[in-house]
């Protein structure tokens, strides 16, 4: 029997439709000169666009420079949340954010997947819930379909592939519980 193969000339993800062309269009210009830029705009005014776009976005969220946002319509930031420099929010799906989160430089929230077990090579999506006090570590790495609950750690260059228990550190590719979070008052 000779294996499959993949074909990515097969691949169709025309199913997935996640807003009309022309405000995909209007949110990547703003994103760009914006966003994902060096210059240090005023997170008050970072915070307004992203509710014209239909983000939900609480109180006191620091949205550091050169953050990439894919689609603000299936963001939803509580109170509290940093959002540190290159953070990429790759959210094909709904990303929630709850408050006291903070998300360390370079790390990447991904939403979307391809299932490698298909020859056409399909796209899947899963969403990401960080819950109240997480902390995502620089340069790591949320999978689709993943829950980081309350007060977890994923250290630094760590990849998250399934949920995260409360309370725990996590560290590794695939991360792996390390210890128990204890914060001190």
């Amino acid at each position: 029997m000779v294996p499959q193969k993949i074909k990515l000339s097969s691949f169709r993800n025309n199913w997935y439709a996640p807003e009309s062309r022309a405000k995909i269009l209007a949110w990547y210009l703003i994103n760009r000169f914006f966003f994902n830029t060096c210059i240090p705009f005023p997170n008050v005014f970072k915070v307004y666009l992203l509710k014209k776009f239909d983000s939900k976005i609480g109180r006191n969220v620091l949205i550091k420079p050169k953050v990439n946002i894919k689609y603000p319509w299936f963001l939803k930031i509580a109170d509290n949340v940093w959002i540190g420099e290159n953070v990429w929010i790759d959210n094909l799906a709904k990303v929630t954010i709850q408050s006291n989160v903070c998300i360390s430089q370079g790390a990447m929230l991904l939403c979307g997947n391809h299932n490698f077990k298909k020859s056409t090579f399909d796209l899947m999506l899963g969403e990401i819930i960080l819950e109240e006090g997480v902390w995502i570590g620089a340069q790591s790495v949320v999978c689709p379909g993943v829950t980081c609950k309350s007060h977890s750690i994923l250290t630094v260059g760590s990849v998250a592939t399934k949920d995260l228990e409360p309370f725990f550190i996590y560290q590794g590719n695939p991360a792996e519980k390390i210890k128990e979070r204890v914060i001190e008052k």
